[in-house]
């Protein structure tokens, strides 16, 4: 255990995380087994993770709106593979009121049972193809692009904070088009603004790709995703992107008049993240100390800590640190730190462990200086920021540099811990070193995969999108039948 109470990544990496959780101070213990209280500052992030990707959302034409989380448990009967791909993981409401019982409690009450039960939300595929019959009508109707920011629940058997609860946060795309190729376009689209996203705003640099059949979403005729690594090498699927072909349209009746009178089927895409991206966040950058944050997401990006000991001191120091953060204020995400009753030290220590980007100092030599004396989360020597008109940009520019320095650090990892190997022997060999991203040419074959898995517990990540053409000619590396697809396996949450 370290001097911050944080078990280092290398002796145990699962319980370090759970420890950065806690000491970051993100999530609490929730009374229903299974869901997390996410806290303030763990929210904010997810609140950064909303703010940026709603945006992107809008400029690419999408509007937002909101469905039941309650579904009538016959709709998710009316696609096939969709529901066994979510039978074992869903919660029923079956009773609208309760009573008093013997025992002094409550109970559901027998007389309000209701006629169907309703399924509590795990995705909402079901019940907005419903109300997509009741808008689509003709040709001039589409394409509809549609997105929604909810929670769904998932009953989930093991859990661990934001990677995998019974309850989450997510946003959930639904679009709706008159073709196949615009339907297509639109799950590439969005994958691209995904990776765009991992990338530009948290620092992490994923693999597009699509998934094996085994992997695809209930459903779906093709499912896209973005896969990134963590520090230990194991994968996260970090968002997806469906193309759900007509099977939703064709369950629930969805057609519209073709611009020749003719009705057809509609074509439609389906994409979410959740907030397993602060997860991912958290795994990809932070430290045997606590939270490592990127600046794009940091709740709060800037900390000013005043420092007096003397009486006489601290009206100046708090007036200068207060002059300072007015500077900063509707350019970054300033917070000035006052607190009487904490030492300097503790307060270092606080927001270090919550990761915030840049912490500014003010002292009484500070103020006589005019500047504030600048520590950067990501490590590196102090040094000195005069509060001039150029003291905005210069916050600025630093922000930028940790974000970059970041992404940089986590591609070199990525790059590092990826590896390609002929031979099932080599990857099984060089996994038991290192765990990674290992690309292999593969023959597609969901036996084969699942013996993979149960050998070594590696599963397919993703057929990258950027090298499929490398396949062509090669053998597989597990079969030595002729390769269909180069495929990434690794360990993965």
């Amino acid at each position: 255990m370290s001097q911050q109470g944080i078990t280092p990544r290398a002796s145990d990496y699962s319980q370090w995380y759970l420890d950065v959780i806690a000491a970051g101070e993100l999530v609490d213990k929730s009374p229903v087994r299974g869901c997390m209280v996410i806290k303030p500052h763990g929210y904010g992030i997810w609140e950064s993770v909303q703010n940026d990707l709603d945006a992107r959302f809008k400029a690419t034409g999408h509007v937002n709106a909101y469905f039941p989380m309650f579904i009538p448990q016959s709709f998710l009967s009316k696609e096939a593979e969709h529901v066994e791909g979510f039978a074992k993981e869903c919660a029923l409401v079956t009773h609208h009121r309760l009573r008093s019982s013997d025992s002094g409690g409550v109970e559901p009450d027998p007389a309000a049972k209701l006629e169907e039960p309703l399924v509590v939300r795990p995705t909402s595929e079901t019940i907005i193809w419903h109300m997509y019959g009741k808008w689509i009508n003709s040709h001039r109707d589409l394409p509809l692009l549609i997105n929604q920011w909810a929670n769904v629940v998932r009953w989930e058997m093991r859990t661990r904070p934001f990677l995998r609860t019974a309850e989450f946060l997510w946003q959930e795309g639904h679009t709706a088009h008159a073709t196949e190729d615009e339907a297509v376009e639109e799950a590439t689209r969005m994958l691209g603004v995904y990776s765009d996203f991992a990338h530009e705003t948290l620092a992490i640099p994923v693999v597009p790709g699509i998934k094996s059949a085994t992997e695809r979403f209930a459903g779906a005729e093709e499912t896209y995703t973005i896969e990134a690594m963590m520090q230990n090498g194991w994968a996260l699927q970090a968002g997806t992107s469906h193309f759900l072909g007509q099977n939703f349209a064709k369950a629930f009746d969805v057609t519209f008049q073709n611009s020749d009178g003719n009705l057809e089927h509609v074509w439609a895409t389906s994409w979410g993240v959740s907030t397993r991206l602060v997860g991912a966040v958290i795994m990809a950058h932070s430290d045997d100390t606590g939270l490592v944050l990127p600046p794009k997401v940091a709740p709060v990006q800037v900390v000013l800590v005043p420092i007096w000991r003397k009486d006489e001191d601290k009206e100046r120091v708090l007036a200068f640190a207060k002059a300072a953060k007015d500077r900063l204020d509707g350019t970054v995400r300033v917070h000035l730190d006052d607190r009487e009753k904490m030492k300097p030290g503790a307060k270092y220590f606080e927001w270090e462990r919550k990761g915030v980007p840049l912490r500014l100092e003010v002292g009484p030599r500070d103020v006589d200086g005019n500047a504030v004396f600048c520590a950067r989360r990501t490590g590196g020597k102090k040094f000195g920021i005069p509060v001039d008109d150029d003291f905005v940009s210069v916050i600025e520019a630093e922000l930028r540099g940790i974000q970059d320095g970041l992404l940089a650090k986590a591609t070199q990892q990525r790059d590092a811990w990826t590896f390609r190997v002929e031979t099932y022997a080599a990857m099984k060999d060089q996994m038991a070193k290192q765990a990674g991203f290992y690309l292999v040419p593969w023959h597609d074959d969901a036996v084969t995969e699942r013996e993979i898995k149960d050998d070594c517990k590696a599963t397919i990540r993703c057929f990258p999108l950027d090298c499929q053409d490398e396949a062509a000619g090669r053998t597989c590396f597990y079969s030595g039948r002729p390769a269909t697809h180069m495929a990434i396996f690794a360990r993965a949450y």
